[in-house]
């Protein structure tokens, strides 16, 4: 008995792409803004490329069933663009500019400092912060756009 293939955006070093938005804001207090645009490029370039992936997995599995692909695509592309992309690239945002904020009112740390303390910050957050915008994505796609599909199907794992 095979084991199944490995899902090279879920389980290999791919997945970490997903993670390239918030390590951009993570950084946002110490490089150019367009870094910062660049990450969520490439997490967006990820969040694309699974949803094809899925998409084309459908249509092997459902060759007669073009709904099923499409419903395969969409679940993915919205659960990875909020999980992967929107919410955790917002929640580091806010966080960093936060810390950054209340250092220079609670410290006399110079502006560096206070950057790299935000920087540090913000990588440090980003495991913590994993599992419950995954499971609040979940919720949100199995309230409302899942119930549109019928059978919601499996919700896809995290980044």
């Amino acid at each position: 008995m095979g084991s199944a293939e490995p899902d090279l955006y879920r389980d290999t070093w791919v997945r970490y792409l997903g993670y390239a938005n918030e390590v951009g804001e993570s950084f946002r207090s110490l490089v150019p803004v367009s870094m910062v645009w660049a990450s969520y490029g490439v997490a967006t370039a990820y969040v694309t490329a699974d949803a094809i992936d899925k998409g084309r997995k459908a249509a092997t599995v459902h060759t007669q069933d073009p709904m099923r692909v499409g419903v395969a695509v969409v679940d993915t592309f919205v659960w990875q663009s909020l999980a992967s992309v929107a919410i955790p690239g917002f929640t580091i945002n806010r966080l960093c500019a936060a810390s950054l904020a209340l250092l220079g009112t609670l410290t006399r740390w110079p502006l560096p400092r206070r950057r790299w303390a935000t920087t540090a910050l913000g990588l440090a957050a980003i495991p913590l912060i994993i599992t419950p915008i995954d499971r609040t994505v979940d919720f949100l796609m199995n309230s409302s756009l899942r119930k549109l599909y019928g059978t919601p199907g499996e919700p896809p794992t995290p980044h």
